[in-house]
C-alpha cells in the first residue's frame, strides 16, 4: 500500500496483503464467506486468514479493534463506529423475522417478565431487542448454541435462541413465547437489523474498497 496515495500497488501478486476475516460459524455467515473460503473468489491484491468464534466474543474483540473484517451485531455497531465502518454487503436482516424466545412450557409472551432467560451475548441485538419489549427479566449469559440445553436442564425459564435454534427449536420439544422478527415488524412496521461485517477504518483506502468487492462477489457467487 502506497501511504501517500492509499492506493493498493501490488508488484508481485505473490504478496498479496493478508488480513483476518472473522465470523461466526452459523450457517448465513458460511453461507457468505464460502466463495472466498475456498478459493473460489481470488483477489491479487488481497487475501484472508480466517477466524471463526461465537458472535458475543466477536463484538467484544470489536470493541478492542483485534480484527480488520468481522462480523458484528447492529448492537454492537455503536460501541465500534469509531474503529469500525460498516461494509455495504453481507447484513442480516429479518423481515418478520429475527431471535426467538423459547421455553419447555407453554408460556405467554407476557409471562417473561421477572423471568430468568438464558441470553447470547449483552452486546447482540437479540438481547437488546429482548430488553425493547420486555425491559424487567433476569439476563443468564450463556453461549448462544447452548441456550436450548440450558432450558432442557431448567437451569433457566426460558432462552433467547438466534441461529439455527429458530428453525430447529421444535424438534426439541420447545414452544415458542415470542417471535421478537414478528413483534418488531408489527410494531415498527420496518425490518429488524440484526448482524453485519464491518471493516476496521484504519486500512487504506484501497483495501478497504476491495475487501467490500470481495465480500460483495462472494455472496453473489
Amino acid at each position: 500500500v502506497c501511504y501517500s496515495c492509499g492506493e493498493l500497488h501490488c508488484m508481485n501478486p505473490a504478496k498479496a496483503i493478508e488480513i483476518v476475516c472473522a465470523h461466526s460459524p452459523d450457517s448465513d455467515d458460511a453461507f457468505m464467506f464460502y466463495a472466498l473460503a475456498t478459493k473460489k473468489i481470488r483477489s491479487r491484491t488481497l487475501s484472508f486468514r480466517y477466524v471463526l468464534e461465537d458472535i458475543q466474543s466477536l463484538n467484544r474483540r470489536a470493541i478492542e479493534g483485534e480484527y480488520e473484517l468481522t462480523a458484528i451485531s447492529y448492537h454492537a455497531y455503536a460501541y465500534v463506529a469509531a474503529k469500525y465502518r460498516l461494509m455495504a454487503s453481507g447484513s442480516s436482516i429479518g423481515d418478520g423475522y429475527g431471535p426467538m424466545v423459547i421455553a419447555l412450557r407453554p408460556m405467554s409472551a407476557g409471562e417473561i417478565k421477572g423471568k430468568r432467560i438464558a441470553i447470547p451475548g449483552r452486546l447482540t441485538t437479540a438481547y437488546l431487542t429482548l430488553k425493547l419489549f420486555q425491559p424487567d427479566f433476569e439476563a443468564i449469559d450463556i453461549p448462544f448454541d447452548k441456550i436450548p440445553d440450558a432450558v432442557s436442564e431448567g437451569s433457566v425459564d426460558a432462552g433467547l435462541v438466534i441461529h439455527e435454534a429458530q428453525l430447529t427449536y421444535s424438534k426439541g420439544g420447545f414452544h415458542s413465547v415470542l417471535e421478537l422478527g414478528h413483534w418488531w415488524k408489527q410494531k415498527y412496521d420496518l425490518p429488524l437489523p440484526l448482524g453485519a461485517n464491518a471493516i476496521r477504518r484504519n486500512l487504506a483506502p484501497a483495501v478497504r474498497s476491495e475487501a467490500c468487492r470481495l465480500m460483495r462477489a462472494s455472496i453473489q457467487y
